[in-house]
């Protein structure tokens, strides 16, 4: 926030204002009452006669009235609901593209399910935990071609309606040769077509942008230093999230069809290819991160507070501020300095008890 226009303040109810005439009397009574105070104070310097100088405080407990007058007023200007203008800095969001992995080896189980389902369910808590006001989020999948899902969109429908149906099994039929390879670099490179294509259709977004490249890295081809070159050179960093364990099991094997007479292959087994991983996430400006290594809501909080420490701004904005929350911490304040000055206890029993007339009221009116 930049400021608050005086000028524009507005009160929600204003049939309390009348109200202040009460603390505005009690302020001319504290103000005589100081005074009566130091005149008291003038006339014991000059009748009493003692060895040391007698000092007499300025205030006393005075200053505990003053506070109270102080605060009631506040209290009172808070009932009214005031409000004004405020400038506000408005941050831009985070633009999160996903580049999943859908080749043949993600469909290992070496993870609970299998590493397709780790990356959905992982994907979903991603989802969740965005803010999705100015946040979006584009999904493309890629095996050794690649198919692009979900442009940047700030609807989150949009998004989990495609988690939904991608939940159990990738698109790519194992079937198909085209399956049994993962071409990160066409995944990156798909990954600018979307931001490319949004720029075009809606112009340049004030978003941090980020690619979240979820893989295991098993068999991957493509010049992949080319790709992460162009996404360093646009100001996208790869971020990258590791599925599968280096242990590994075997990929499932295709279903035969009836009449295939062909030798059986021996089955293929697949692990967690982690350095070569870390290795594309250090040249990509981001970090490598592992499923099950850490938990899914701190790696999700970890790569959208990365991504927004990146965002730019988008500019002012002008909105109706609510003030009363400010008027009542000025009366908490002017309570808890009043108090350090008291020195009676009939004064804290009164204290004491307006501080329960207090609760009370608030009890009876939010009941």
């Amino acid at each position: 926030m930049l400021g608050i226009d005086l000028e524009t303040v507005r009160f929600g109810s204003p049939q309390y204002l009348w109200l202040l005439m009460a603390p505005g009397a009690l302020l001319v009574a504290w103000v005589w009452q100081l005074t009566a105070r130091r005149r008291d104070a003038r006339r014991f310097r000059q009748h009493r006669r003692l060895p040391v100088r007698e000092r007499f405080p300025i205030f006393g407990s005075l200053v505990f009235w003053l506070g109270l007058v102080l605060a009631s007023a506040c209290l009172i200007l808070a009932l009214s609901r005031p409000t004004a203008t405020a400038a506000l800095v408005r941050t831009a969001g985070v633009d999160l593209v996903i580049l999943q992995d859908g080749s043949a080896s993600m469909r290992t189980e070496d993870v609970p399910g299998n590493r397709w389902k780790r990356s959905m369910r992982f994907l979903r808590t991603l989802g969740e935990s965005l803010a999705w006001k100015d946040d979006r989020m584009a999904m493309a999948l890629f095996a050794h071609i690649a198919a692009p899902q979900v442009r940047l969109t700030k609807d989150p429908n949009t998004f989990f309606f495609f988690l939904d149906h991608l939940a159990q099994e990738s698109p790519f039929r194992l079937e198909d040769d085209t399956t049994w390879d993962t071409n990160i670099e066409l995944g990156i490179a798909w990954g600018m077509r979307l931001i490319e294509k949004d720029t075009e259709l809606y112009g340049k977004s004030p978003n941090a942008k980020t690619f979240v490249l979820i893989t295991d890295g098993q068999s991957w081809s493509g010049e992949v230093a080319r790709s992460l070159k162009l996404a360093r050179t646009n100001d996208v960093p790869v971020w990258v999230v590791g599925v599968g364990t280096t242990v590994g099991a075997f990929i499932p094997e295709p279903e035969r069809k009836p009449n295939d007479t062909s030798p059986r292959e021996p089955p293929l087994r697949s692990s967690l290819d982690r350095s070569s991983l870390s290795k594309i996430a250090s040249a990509g400006g981001g970090e490598y991160l592992e499923l099950d290594r850490e938990g899914d809501r701190e790696i999700a909080n970890r790569l959208i507070d990365a991504a927004r420490r990146r965002a730019g701004s988008r500019g002012l904005e002008v909105a109706n501020e609510e003030l009363y929350w400010r008027f009542l911490l000025a009366a908490a304040g002017f309570m808890c300095v009043g108090l350090l000055f008291l020195q009676e206890r009939i004064e804290l029993w009164l204290q004491a008890a307006g501080a329960a007339v207090a609760l009370t009221l608030v009890w009876t009116l939010t009941r």
